[in-house]
């Protein structure tokens, strides 16, 4: 089941789309999904989905480390 926030800290967004075994918001989801295209290109997205959630976890950690996040 999809969470009903995002899990970008400071982002308020209803969740979307699942990353990982979180949730983010239609404006991360495009973000993410641009990055996996920059990083892997199609290789990338086979790759992705032949993960399963929780071991999609480390994709979405390397791309959740190149947000620009308010500390």
């Amino acid at each position: 089941m999809i969470d009903p926030h995002c899990m970008i800290e400071g982002c308020a967004n209803q969740g979307y789309a699942p990353a990982g075994t979180g949730t983010v918001c239609k404006d991360h989801f495009t973000d993410f999904v641009k990055w996996r295209r920059k990083k892997g290109g199609k290789n990338m997205f086979r790759q992705y989905s032949g993960m399963t959630m929780p071991e999609r976890d480390s994709i979405v950690e390397a791309w959740y480390k190149t947000l620009a996040l308010p500390h």
